[in-house]
């Protein structure tokens, strides 16, 4: 009996062939890694109604009636005048006014170094083995946003709302022996309920001043 012999030929993939599988295998994994992350955030995700979109939340209804009085006089322009110069008494300069529209924005400059801040930088700089210095805030602008309004046809009644925030530029520091330079800066709302009380008052005083020519 003679044996014939088979000969298996045994090919082998270029690189180029085995670079092509590679990618397409690479963007499917990646085109389900995506589509799962979709599916779960998806899931995650709460439907809200239309309706609760123009819901306030109760800190900003609070906020809100915070910053906003109503005052019985026709003299709108006297009303603004009056705001002025509370918020001058209080150290703030006028910076922008138009009188057309009831407007205007006041700013004062303060310095805003706090000890704690000095605390924490000494701190994470020890606990950091000195590779990293965190910035704290060297400067702060505080901003006055004042408006007014008729409230009534007659114009005998004026509303006056105002909101105060602040903007504060960060000094100097450290992140991985990189050096972050100074004058990075951020803005947050100021909602501290006495700012508000104090300008209403003294507005409040003004106004009933003015209307009895004291």
């Amino acid at each position: 009996m003679t044996r014939k012999s088979v000969i298996l030929r045994i090919t082998t993939p270029s690189s180029d062939r085995l670079a092509a599988r590679s990618g397409r295998l690479a963007g499917w994994a990646a085109c389900l890694a995506c589509t799962a992350g979709l599916a779960l955030l998806a899931g995650c995700v709460q439907e809200t109604k239309p309706d609760e979109l123009f819901q306030l939340k109760p800190e900003s209804l609070r906020n809100r009636a915070m910053s906003i009085r109503t005052f019985d006089t026709s003299n709108e322009l006297e009303l603004l005048s009056a705001s002025a110069a509370v918020l001058q008494d209080l150290g703030y300069q006028v910076e922008e006014s138009v009188h057309e529209v009831g407007y205007f924005r006041a700013v004062k400059e303060r310095s805003a170094r706090e000890h704690g801040q000095d605390w924490q930088r000494v701190m994470f700089f020890f606990f950091s083995l000195g590779g990293a210095v965190i910035p704290v805030d060297l400067h702060q602008q505080l901003v006055a946003n004042l408006v007014t309004k008729p409230l009534n046809p007659e114009g005998t009644k004026q509303q006056v709302r105002i909101s105060f925030y602040r903007i504060v530029w960060k000094g100097d520091g450290q992140a991985n022996r990189q050096y972050i330079p100074p004058g990075e800066q951020y803005m947050e709302m100021i909602h501290d309920p006495e700012i508000y009380q104090q300008f209403f008052a003294k507005l409040s005083k003004a106004v009933f001043l003015e209307a009895h020519d004291i």
